[in-house]
Protein backbone atom coordinates (compact mmCIF):
# COMPACT_ATOMS: atom_id res chain seq x y z
CA UNK A 1 0.00 0.00 0.00
CA UNK A 2 1.10 3.25 -0.77
CA UNK A 3 2.21 5.61 2.27
CA UNK A 4 0.21 8.58 1.82
CA UNK A 5 1.73 10.56 4.59
CA UNK A 6 5.05 10.94 2.81
CA UNK A 7 4.19 12.24 -0.01
CA UNK A 8 1.85 14.86 1.98
CA UNK A 9 4.67 15.66 4.36
CA UNK A 10 6.94 16.52 1.20
CA UNK A 11 4.86 18.53 -0.54
CA UNK A 12 3.20 20.37 2.29
CA UNK A 13 7.05 20.56 3.75
CA UNK A 14 7.84 22.34 0.41
CA UNK A 15 5.14 24.86 0.67
CA UNK A 16 6.66 25.63 4.14
CA UNK A 17 10.21 26.03 2.05
CA UNK A 18 8.24 28.70 -0.23
CA UNK A 19 6.95 30.82 2.73
CA UNK A 20 9.98 30.61 4.56
CA UNK A 21 12.30 32.40 1.56
CA UNK A 22 9.75 34.97 0.89
CA UNK A 23 9.73 36.09 4.64
CA UNK A 24 13.72 34.91 4.53
CA UNK A 25 14.34 37.30 1.35
CA UNK A 26 13.22 40.29 3.28
CA UNK A 27 14.29 39.32 6.70
CA UNK A 28 15.16 42.39 9.05
CA UNK A 29 17.56 40.42 10.85
CA UNK A 30 20.49 40.40 8.63
CA UNK A 31 20.90 37.37 7.73
CA UNK A 32 22.73 37.34 4.30
CA UNK A 33 21.16 36.60 1.23
CA UNK A 34 17.78 38.30 -0.31
CA UNK A 35 17.31 42.14 -0.17
CA UNK A 36 17.10 42.47 3.41
CA UNK A 37 14.93 44.40 5.14
CA UNK A 38 12.21 46.51 3.07
CA UNK A 39 9.93 47.59 5.65
CA UNK A 40 10.28 50.86 8.17
CA UNK A 41 9.06 48.44 11.18
CA UNK A 42 11.82 48.12 14.08
CA UNK A 43 10.68 44.73 14.56
CA UNK A 44 8.86 42.62 11.80
CA UNK A 45 7.41 40.16 13.96
CA UNK A 46 6.39 37.46 11.36
CA UNK A 47 9.81 36.80 10.81
CA UNK A 48 9.58 34.81 14.05
CA UNK A 49 7.92 32.01 11.41
CA UNK A 50 11.71 31.53 10.28
CA UNK A 51 12.62 30.22 13.55
CA UNK A 52 10.00 28.47 13.85
CA UNK A 53 10.55 26.40 10.90
CA UNK A 54 14.27 26.37 9.49
CA UNK A 55 15.67 23.89 12.38
CA UNK A 56 13.18 21.09 10.90
CA UNK A 57 12.27 21.46 7.35
CA UNK A 58 15.07 20.81 5.79
CA UNK A 59 16.29 17.24 8.13
CA UNK A 60 12.27 15.98 7.72
CA UNK A 61 12.83 16.15 3.95
CA UNK A 62 15.73 14.25 4.61
CA UNK A 63 13.77 11.84 6.73
CA UNK A 64 11.42 11.72 4.13
CA UNK A 65 14.12 10.94 1.41
CA UNK A 66 15.48 8.23 3.40
CA UNK A 67 12.16 6.41 3.75
CA UNK A 68 11.61 6.80 -0.02
CA UNK A 69 14.96 5.24 -0.52
CA UNK A 70 14.08 2.17 1.31
CA UNK A 71 10.89 1.52 -0.70
CA UNK A 72 12.84 1.93 -3.86
CA UNK A 73 15.08 -0.20 -3.15
CA UNK A 74 12.86 -2.98 -1.76
CA UNK A 75 11.64 -3.27 -5.48
CA UNK A 76 14.77 -2.47 -7.29
CA UNK A 77 18.45 -3.02 -7.31
CA UNK A 78 21.64 -0.89 -6.10
CA UNK A 79 22.45 -0.47 -9.66
CA UNK A 80 19.33 1.04 -10.52
CA UNK A 81 19.07 2.98 -7.63
CA UNK A 82 22.27 4.93 -8.28
CA UNK A 83 21.23 5.18 -11.93
CA UNK A 84 17.84 6.39 -11.09
CA UNK A 85 19.64 9.08 -8.55
CA UNK A 86 22.13 10.22 -10.47
CA UNK A 87 19.27 10.68 -13.34
CA UNK A 88 17.40 12.27 -11.25
CA UNK A 89 19.68 14.24 -9.00
CA UNK A 90 23.41 14.97 -10.09
CA UNK A 91 22.48 15.87 -13.24
CA UNK A 92 20.08 18.82 -13.11
CA UNK A 93 22.59 20.00 -10.20
CA UNK A 94 25.75 19.73 -12.54
CA UNK A 95 24.39 19.81 -16.32
CA UNK A 96 21.40 21.64 -15.13
CA UNK A 97 23.62 24.51 -13.60
CA UNK A 98 25.24 24.95 -17.40
CA UNK A 99 22.04 25.11 -19.12
CA UNK A 100 19.27 26.61 -17.01
CA UNK A 101 20.35 27.67 -13.40
CA UNK A 102 23.33 30.26 -14.45
CA UNK A 103 19.97 32.58 -14.43
CA UNK A 104 19.59 32.28 -10.71
CA UNK A 105 23.04 32.54 -10.32
CA UNK A 106 22.46 35.97 -12.23
CA UNK A 107 19.81 37.21 -10.43
CA UNK A 108 21.73 36.10 -7.11
CA UNK A 109 24.69 38.48 -7.75
CA UNK A 110 22.87 41.41 -9.19
CA UNK A 111 21.10 41.38 -5.49
CA UNK A 112 24.34 41.17 -3.77
CA UNK A 113 25.82 44.05 -6.51
CA UNK A 114 28.52 41.48 -7.55
CA UNK A 115 27.87 41.79 -11.29
CA UNK A 116 28.28 45.30 -11.06
CA UNK A 117 31.16 45.52 -9.40
CA UNK A 118 32.95 42.35 -11.66
CA UNK A 119 31.67 44.49 -14.84
CA UNK A 120 33.45 47.36 -12.79
CA UNK A 121 36.84 44.95 -12.57
CA UNK A 122 36.90 43.82 -16.43
CA UNK A 123 36.24 40.36 -15.53
CA UNK A 124 35.81 38.59 -18.60
CA UNK A 125 32.17 37.90 -19.88
CA UNK A 126 32.86 33.87 -19.75
CA UNK A 127 34.63 33.98 -16.45
CA UNK A 128 31.57 35.87 -15.25
CA UNK A 129 29.12 33.27 -16.75
CA UNK A 130 31.49 30.63 -14.82
CA UNK A 131 30.80 32.37 -11.47
CA UNK A 132 27.14 32.81 -12.27
CA UNK A 133 26.92 28.84 -12.48
CA UNK A 134 28.44 28.37 -10.16
CA UNK A 135 26.11 30.92 -7.77
CA UNK A 136 23.42 29.27 -9.62
CA UNK A 137 22.85 26.37 -7.07
CA UNK A 138 20.41 27.89 -4.63
CA UNK A 139 17.89 25.38 -3.59
CA UNK A 140 19.96 22.51 -5.46
CA UNK A 141 22.10 22.20 -1.84
CA UNK A 142 19.80 19.76 -0.89
CA UNK A 143 19.66 17.50 -3.94
CA UNK A 144 23.40 17.63 -4.27
CA UNK A 145 23.84 16.29 -0.43
CA UNK A 146 21.23 13.85 -1.63
CA UNK A 147 22.87 12.38 -4.42
CA UNK A 148 26.31 12.23 -2.22
CA UNK A 149 24.05 9.95 0.45
CA UNK A 150 21.75 7.72 -2.17
CA UNK A 151 26.05 6.79 -2.87
CA UNK A 152 26.63 6.00 0.37
CA UNK A 153 23.83 4.20 1.48
CA UNK A 154 24.82 1.98 -1.52
CA UNK A 155 28.05 1.37 -0.13
CA UNK A 156 26.77 0.86 3.72
CA UNK A 157 24.18 -1.55 2.05
CA UNK A 158 27.03 -3.93 0.69
CA UNK A 159 28.77 -3.63 3.48
CA UNK A 160 25.82 -4.53 6.12
CA UNK A 161 23.52 -6.66 3.84
CA UNK A 162 20.36 -5.26 5.91
CA UNK A 163 20.99 -6.77 8.76
CA UNK A 164 20.98 -3.44 10.35
CA UNK A 165 17.06 -2.98 9.08
CA UNK A 166 16.31 -5.72 11.02
CA UNK A 167 17.69 -4.91 14.39
CA UNK A 168 16.10 -0.90 13.64
CA UNK A 169 12.82 -1.95 13.04
CA UNK A 170 12.98 -3.24 17.18
CA UNK A 171 14.34 0.46 17.89
CA UNK A 172 12.02 1.12 21.40
CA UNK A 173 11.10 4.71 22.31
CA UNK A 174 13.26 5.29 24.56
CA UNK A 175 16.30 4.91 22.14
CA UNK A 176 14.16 7.04 19.48
CA UNK A 177 14.45 10.15 21.90
CA UNK A 178 18.09 9.21 22.36
CA UNK A 179 18.87 9.67 18.77
CA UNK A 180 19.07 13.00 19.73
CA UNK A 181 22.60 13.48 20.53
CA UNK A 182 24.17 11.96 17.39
CA UNK A 183 21.83 14.27 15.98
CA UNK A 184 24.02 17.19 18.03
CA UNK A 185 27.25 15.59 17.75
CA UNK A 186 26.66 15.54 13.71
CA UNK A 187 25.96 19.14 14.15
CA UNK A 188 29.38 19.95 14.82
CA UNK A 189 31.27 18.64 12.34
CA UNK A 190 31.57 18.51 8.54
CA UNK A 191 29.79 22.18 8.31
CA UNK A 192 31.12 24.39 5.70
CA UNK A 193 32.45 27.68 6.68
CA UNK A 194 30.78 29.89 3.93
CA UNK A 195 27.96 27.98 2.60
CA UNK A 196 26.28 27.19 5.43
CA UNK A 197 23.34 24.85 4.16
CA UNK A 198 25.98 22.43 3.42
CA UNK A 199 26.17 20.21 6.87
CA UNK A 200 27.29 16.93 5.81
CA UNK A 201 27.20 15.35 8.75
CA UNK A 202 24.30 16.52 10.16
CA UNK A 203 21.58 16.19 7.26
CA UNK A 204 23.52 12.68 6.74
CA UNK A 205 22.42 11.49 10.08
CA UNK A 206 18.43 12.46 9.23
CA UNK A 207 18.31 10.74 5.99
CA UNK A 208 20.20 7.36 7.23
CA UNK A 209 17.33 7.65 10.26
CA UNK A 210 15.10 7.95 7.80
CA UNK A 211 16.37 4.83 5.92
CA UNK A 212 17.27 2.07 8.61
CA UNK A 213 14.23 3.08 11.63
CA UNK A 214 11.67 5.17 10.04
CA UNK A 215 10.76 3.25 7.00
CA UNK A 216 10.03 0.28 9.52
CA UNK A 217 6.07 0.05 10.03
CA UNK A 218 6.92 -1.11 13.32
CA UNK A 219 8.63 1.65 14.70
CA UNK A 220 6.01 3.92 12.96
CA UNK A 221 3.22 1.94 14.81
CA UNK A 222 4.86 3.39 17.71
CA UNK A 223 5.59 7.01 16.98
CA UNK A 224 2.07 7.02 15.59
CA UNK A 225 0.51 6.27 19.08
CA UNK A 226 2.22 9.08 20.67
CA UNK A 227 1.61 11.01 17.71
CA UNK A 228 -0.54 13.69 19.38
CA UNK A 229 2.51 13.63 22.49
CA UNK A 230 5.23 13.67 20.11
CA UNK A 231 3.36 17.26 18.36
CA UNK A 232 3.12 18.76 21.74
CA UNK A 233 6.94 17.91 22.61
CA UNK A 234 7.80 19.09 18.98
CA UNK A 235 6.13 22.51 19.21
CA UNK A 236 6.94 23.23 22.61
CA UNK A 237 10.59 23.23 21.76
CA UNK A 238 10.38 25.29 18.10
CA UNK A 239 8.72 27.80 19.89
CA UNK A 240 11.35 28.04 22.61
CA UNK A 241 13.80 27.97 20.00
CA UNK A 242 11.91 30.82 18.42
CA UNK A 243 11.22 32.77 21.65
CA UNK A 244 14.92 32.91 22.91
CA UNK A 245 16.90 33.51 19.27
CA UNK A 246 14.02 35.59 18.00
CA UNK A 247 12.93 38.31 21.20
CA UNK A 248 15.59 37.10 23.56
CA UNK A 249 18.68 37.10 21.54
CA UNK A 250 17.19 39.85 19.27
CA UNK A 251 17.16 38.35 16.37
CA UNK A 252 20.13 36.10 16.12
CA UNK A 253 21.22 34.02 12.89
CA UNK A 254 19.49 30.84 13.16
CA UNK A 255 21.19 29.62 10.05
CA UNK A 256 24.87 29.04 11.36
CA UNK A 257 27.16 29.33 14.07
CA UNK A 258 26.65 29.24 16.87
CA UNK A 259 23.08 28.64 17.32
CA UNK A 260 22.86 25.97 14.75
CA UNK A 261 25.49 24.24 17.05
CA UNK A 262 23.65 24.26 19.96
CA UNK A 263 21.54 21.05 21.85
CA UNK A 264 18.33 23.26 21.56
CA UNK A 265 18.67 23.52 17.64
CA UNK A 266 19.22 20.03 17.44
CA UNK A 267 16.15 18.99 19.95
CA UNK A 268 14.27 21.86 17.68
CA UNK A 269 15.37 19.89 14.21
CA UNK A 270 14.98 16.31 15.35
CA UNK A 271 11.42 16.64 17.26
CA UNK A 272 10.39 19.10 15.53
CA UNK A 273 10.67 16.17 12.58
CA UNK A 274 9.11 13.65 14.56
CA UNK A 275 6.23 15.57 15.17
CA UNK A 276 5.67 16.56 11.51
CA UNK A 277 6.35 12.61 10.75
CA UNK A 278 4.52 10.88 13.73
CA UNK A 279 1.57 13.83 13.35
CA UNK A 280 1.13 13.11 9.51
CA UNK A 281 1.59 9.64 9.61
CA UNK A 282 -1.46 8.82 12.48
CA UNK A 283 -3.73 12.22 11.17
CA UNK A 284 -2.43 12.78 7.13
CA UNK A 285 -2.44 9.05 5.41
CA UNK A 286 -5.06 10.54 3.34
CA UNK A 287 -5.12 10.68 -0.66
CA UNK A 288 -7.07 12.52 -3.03
CA UNK A 289 -6.91 14.01 -6.44
CA UNK A 290 -5.46 16.94 -4.52
CA UNK A 291 -2.89 15.85 -2.50
CA UNK A 292 -1.60 13.78 -5.20
CA UNK A 293 -1.12 16.51 -7.55
CA UNK A 294 0.45 18.55 -5.32
CA UNK A 295 2.75 15.64 -4.56
CA UNK A 296 3.81 14.87 -7.95
CA UNK A 297 4.75 18.98 -8.63
CA UNK A 298 6.52 19.60 -5.60
CA UNK A 299 9.63 18.59 -6.82
CA UNK A 300 9.25 21.30 -9.79
CA UNK A 301 8.24 23.47 -6.48
CA UNK A 302 10.64 23.05 -4.84
CA UNK A 303 13.32 23.76 -7.65
CA UNK A 304 12.02 26.77 -8.96
CA UNK A 305 10.00 28.58 -6.46
CA UNK A 306 12.93 30.95 -5.35
CA UNK A 307 13.59 32.09 -8.98
CA UNK A 308 10.36 33.90 -8.96
CA UNK A 309 10.75 34.88 -5.17
CA UNK A 310 14.25 36.52 -6.30
CA UNK A 311 13.19 37.80 -9.22
CA UNK A 312 10.57 39.81 -8.04
CA UNK A 313 13.01 41.29 -5.02
CA UNK A 314 15.13 42.13 -8.12
CA UNK A 315 12.86 44.08 -10.00
CA UNK A 316 10.64 45.43 -7.65
CA UNK A 317 11.73 45.14 -4.35
CA UNK A 318 15.28 46.32 -4.16
CA UNK A 319 14.31 49.27 -6.50
CA UNK A 320 11.41 50.24 -4.05
CA UNK A 321 9.04 50.37 -7.45
CA UNK A 322 6.03 48.95 -4.55
CA UNK A 323 5.30 49.45 -1.17
CA UNK A 324 6.52 46.25 0.94
CA UNK A 325 3.31 44.70 1.42
CA UNK A 326 2.92 44.23 -2.26
CA UNK A 327 6.47 43.06 -2.86
CA UNK A 328 5.64 40.21 -0.18
CA UNK A 329 2.62 38.97 -1.69
CA UNK A 330 4.07 39.27 -5.83
CA UNK A 331 7.14 37.26 -4.03
CA UNK A 332 4.79 34.82 -2.67
CA UNK A 333 2.66 34.82 -5.90
CA UNK A 334 5.87 34.29 -7.72
CA UNK A 335 7.13 31.63 -6.09
CA UNK A 336 4.09 29.16 -6.94
CA UNK A 337 3.76 30.78 -10.49
CA UNK A 338 7.52 29.95 -11.49
CA UNK A 339 7.07 26.92 -9.26
CA UNK A 340 4.36 25.16 -11.16
CA UNK A 341 4.49 26.85 -14.48
CA UNK A 342 8.04 26.35 -15.11
CA UNK A 343 8.10 23.17 -14.28
CA UNK A 344 4.84 22.57 -16.44
CA UNK A 345 6.82 24.14 -19.42
CA UNK A 346 10.55 22.73 -19.06
CA UNK A 347 9.00 18.96 -18.32
CA UNK A 348 8.00 18.95 -21.82
CA UNK A 349 10.77 20.05 -23.50
CA UNK A 350 13.24 17.79 -24.69
CA UNK A 351 17.31 17.77 -23.33
CA UNK A 352 15.62 20.57 -20.83
CA UNK A 353 13.11 18.00 -19.50
CA UNK A 354 16.58 15.80 -18.31
CA UNK A 355 19.09 18.41 -17.87
CA UNK A 356 17.08 20.58 -15.20
CA UNK A 357 14.65 17.97 -14.25
CA UNK A 358 16.13 14.98 -14.28
CA UNK A 359 13.09 13.33 -16.18
CA UNK A 360 14.53 10.56 -17.85
CA UNK A 361 12.96 9.59 -21.22
CA UNK A 362 11.64 5.76 -20.22
CA UNK A 363 9.77 8.40 -17.74
CA UNK A 364 8.04 10.33 -20.33
CA UNK A 365 7.42 6.99 -22.61
CA UNK A 366 5.54 5.89 -19.22
CA UNK A 367 3.55 9.05 -18.48
CA UNK A 368 2.40 9.00 -22.08
CA UNK A 369 1.33 5.54 -21.76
Amino acid sequence: MRKYYIDNIRWITVVLVVLYHVFYMYNAEGILGGVGQITKLSIQPYDVFQYLVYPWFMPVLFVVAGISSKLYLDKHTNKEFVKSRTTKLLVPSTIGLFVFWFIQGYISMHLADGAEELAALGVPKFVIYLIMVASGSGVLWFVHLLWLYSIILVLVRKIEKDKLLTLCSKTPLWLIVLFLFPIWGAAQIMNTPIVSVYRFAFYFVFFMLGYYVFSSGEVMDKLKKQAVLIIIIGVVICVTFAVLNFVIRGGANYADKPVNRELLYAACAYFGSLAMLSGMARFGDVGNAFTKWMSSHSFGLYVFHYLGISTVALIFAKNALLPAPLCYLLSLLAGFVFGYGLYAIISRIPFFRWAVLGISKKKVRKNEE
